[in-house]
């Protein structure tokens, strides 16, 4: 009862919702983890945390995906759901939970794409042997997404309106002066990989392309490998049963009038027409009349 009642409330949100509930529920099970079964803080996460070279990736190609459902810390998850939650708001407003996947993960991807790529092509990134956790290059695709479709939509910030532009440069800039000052650099690279898909996604859209479709129909296919598949009704059984039963019925009831008709006829021949009660003349003519 509980678990279906979960379900149902789970079924009921978002899908940046969703995703809030998703992210707090791997950090809670790894925080359990690590406190009830001795599990190291990095035991788990190694497996699906994207590493910075080309090679390691290779051996576990789903953390270009995973790394994005970890985090480091309570404030390193907390500040990330907060922005993802009223992003998400204002997102899915305009469009459904479908554009907000594409334009999400495919932030992800690229922000760790681009983290990676760093990494083995600047020689000075290589110094710090690092891996890439956390949800900021989706969540920052979708803000910078916003941004550059409504760029001009104000936003309440603490006590005075602001326009989205002004908020995404703002964003922009922070990710730009961390890494000149060497600051978490490569979790910024991948800030900035997202920041570059949601721009031109955005951009791409106001033009009328969508540049998602081939990830939304990949999407879909993967979902119809693991959908149940559903048991074909025999369609053709019950529609000829339908039809023997119909055809049944309309003999039975052209039986009936026929000796109905004839009883009607007999009687006319042995007393003539005007034997007839209203009722027989009515049944006789409406009989003439469909013949």
């Amino acid at each position: 009862m509980v678990n279906g009642g979960i379900k149902y409330q789970f079924a009921r949100l978002n899908i940046a919702e969703k995703l809030i509930a998703i992210n707090v529920l791997v950090f809670l099970l790894n925080g359990l983890s690590i406190a009830l079964l001795g599990f190291s803080s990095q035991g788990i996460v190694k497996w699906f945390e994207l590493p910075e070279d080309f090679i390691t990736f290779f051996t576990q190609p789903w953390s270009l995906v995973t790394y994005s459902f970890f985090h480091a810390g309570i404030g390193h998850l907390f500040w990330n759901m907060l922005m993802l939650y009223f992003t998400g708001k204002i997102f899915l407003n305009l469009f459904d939970n479908k554009r907000f996947t594409n334009v999400y993960f495919l932030g992800v991807i690229l922000g760790g794409l681009l983290f990676m790529l760093s990494y083995n092509v600047f020689p000075t990134l290589t110094t710090t042997n690092t891996a890439l956790i956390g949800a900021s290059a989706g969540v920052t695709a979708v803000l910078i997404f916003i941004c550059g479709y409504i760029p001009n939509q104000e936003v309440r910030v603490i006590f005075f309106n602001v326009k989205l532009w002004y908020v995404g440069l703002f964003f922009v800039l922070v990710d730009l002066v961390q890494i000149s000052s060497g600051q978490n650099i490569g979790g910024r690279i991948a800030h900035l990989g997202g920041a570059v898909l949601g721009y031109l996604y955005a951009r791409q859209l106001l033009k009328g392309n969508d540049i998602g479709i081939g990830f939304t129909k990949l999407l879909d296919s993967l979902s119809n490998i693991f959908k149940p598949k559903e048991k074909k009704a025999p369609l053709k059984t019950v529609y000829r049963k339908a039809n023997q039963k119909g055809a049944n019925k309309a003999d039975y009831d052209k039986q009936a009038n026929q000796r109905k008709i004839d009883a009607i006829l007999d009687k006319i021949s042995k007393s003539g027409y005007e034997s007839l009660s209203k009722k027989e003349k009515d049944f006789l003519f409406k009989a003439g009349k469909e013949n």
